[in-house]
């Protein structure tokens, strides 16, 4: 009969002899050195470290650290050069360091070309010397600084290369943009600037012909010979005034006078008596000092009087003072009436020579290119037909807050009077014509930071370019430097350009 657990019981050992020998092969297997395994391994984690290695370098040359002197600072390996921009008190300026180990090295080990490349324009390439402890490029850098830096340097037998880039003044619009905004586009390029220019100005007093007089002394108005529009000559009695002070003043001067006169009688004395050795010379000396004393205080006096504009005596009266007009002109203003008590610093009438006179004129910044000292005007009245000729002698150094415009002056002769200080006219400036090989248009003009600038339009990008103008006719102005002929710029509506730099809070960076 057979026996049913028999095949089961020879199924149960074969499994369990199986099970034997996977597990000793496996003993074996763990006991032998992996060799291929850990050379593996290792070689991946080699990989992985230059992988890493390579990360941190991209990372490094996209955004480096700062160095001792707060410029960029590069490294390969043992070598670091530190960039940076140096402008304090010098045009700004590229300036490196060298290092080695981390530690500065003479600037003379080091071998450094750097070129910069700017939108619209020709690579720039910049040579260092040593100078200090530093490399010191030979050219300026120009604002804005914004452009692509690449750099070549030599160190210890090595080159090395590195580059980084920095935007400043820049913004990205595309065409839609621009349109949208209703920005319109401009060429650079020659242009015939029409040296002519209207202004509205006043006529004014010639302040150097016109002064004010004061008494410079205390005391009560006798007499006012002459009234508001008079015309008087230089030494003309203006009013009489009698003042107890200058009473004082000639009193002291006559007994200083006096005086005088004894010092120098005893001094003629003393001397004969010496010289025909009668008295001691110490007698002499003494009278010679007191004439010299004397001589002194009579001479103070004097020049007092003299500085009031007093004499000595006035027809016999000491209170007696003669107020005179210190030039020839007209009485424009008088603020004296007989009775009044006067102080000594009041001013009391103002005399104007009005043979010449003053034409001011407000200049708004955008025409201070064309408006200069030395050029030729027509000055035309506003309420009466006619016009003279004269020439702009100044020109303020300073622009009002308020205003936001600086004051030319026209110097008009007026021999016949008919130029009333007040008096509204229009100023004609005229200069010629020239033809300039760039000039743009005078609404693209826009200030940034301390710039005039246009925006240059390259690709999809506008950029600042700081411009250094010349003339201007208020609708064209010169381009002496900056921006060169054939360029594109922003024209109307500039400004928008100007308020999206503005959002983008574009830094000065270094």
């Amino acid at each position: 009969m057979n026996n049913p657990t028999k095949p089961k019981s020879w199924l149960a050992i074969a499994v369990v002899v199986a099970l034997g020998a996977l597990l000793g092969w496996a003993i074996l297997q763990k006991d032998k050195p992996a060799a291929h395994d850990e050379h593996g391994h290792a070689e991946h984690a080699e990989a992985e470290g230059h992988a890493d290695e390579e990360h941190h370098d991209e990372a490094d040359k996209a955004k480096p650290a700062k160095g001792p002197h707060g410029g960029r600072l590069f490294k390969a390996g043992m070598h670091g050069l530190e960039v940076a921009i140096f402008e304090e008190g010098v045009p700004p300026e590229f300036r490196l360091y060298a290092y080695q180990n981390g530690k500065p090295v003479a600037p003379g080990q080091a071998k450094v070309t750097l070129t910069l490349e700017r939108l619209g324009r020709a690579p720039q390439v910049i040579q260092f010397k040593p100078q200090g402890d530093y490399l010191r490029g030979d050219a300026e850098v120009v604002e804005p600084h914004s452009f692509k830096v690449t750099i070549e340097a030599v160190q210890g037998g090595q080159t090395q290369r590195f580059a980084y880039e920095q935007e400043e003044a820049r913004v990205t619009m595309s065409d839609a943009q621009l349109q949208q905004a209703g920005v319109t586009l401009a060429v650079a390029g020659p242009a015939r600037i029409n040296s002519q220019l209207s202004l509205l100005g006043e006529v004014r007093y010639n302040g150097d012909r016109t002064v004010q007089v004061v008494p410079r002394l205390a005391g009560l108005v006798e007499s006012v010979p002459v009234s508001a529009g008079d015309r008087v000559r230089k030494g003309q009695v203006l009013a009489v005034l009698s003042s107890l002070s200058l009473a004082d003043q000639r009193a002291e001067g006559a007994a200083a006078q006096k005086r005088l006169a004894l010092a120098r009688s005893t001094h003629d004395r003393e001397k004969k008596l010496w010289q025909d050795k009668i008295s001691a010379e110490q007698d002499y000396l003494q009278a010679r000092a007191a004439l010299q004393e004397a001589e002194i205080a009579e001479q103070n006096i004097r020049q007092k009087l003299a500085h009031l504009g007093a004499t000595a005596t006035s027809s016999g009266s000491l209170t007696r003072f003669e107020l005179r007009s210190p030039i020839d002109g007209i009485v424009t203003d008088k603020r004296i009436t007989v009775g009044q008590s006067l102080g000594e610093s009041e001013p009391v009438f103002t005399v104007s020579d009005l043979s010449s006179v003053w034409v001011e004129v407000p200049v708004a910044t955008k025409d201070l290119g064309t408006i200069r000292t030395g050029l030729a005007v027509q000055v035309k009245a506003s309420a009466f037909e006619a016009q003279a000729a004269g020439t702009i002698t100044y020109v303020s150094a300073l622009v009002g807050e308020q205003t936001r415009s600086a004051m030319a002056r026209v110097v008009l002769p007026n021999p016949k009077g008919l130029w009333r200080p007040g008096l509204p006219v229009q100023v004609d400036v005229t200069s010629g014509q020239a033809e300039v090989p760039v000039a743009v248009q005078v609404d693209a003009i826009q200030s940034v930071r301390d710039w005039q600038v246009v925006f240059g339009r390259y690709g999809q990008q506008l950029e600042a370019r700081p411009l250094a103008l010349g003339r201007s006719d208020g609708r064209m102005v010169e381009v002496l430097g900056g921006l060169s002929a054939g360029e594109h710029y922003a024209a109307k509506n500039s400004f928008v350009i100007k308020a999206e730099l503005g959002k983008a809070g574009a830094s000065h960076d270094h």
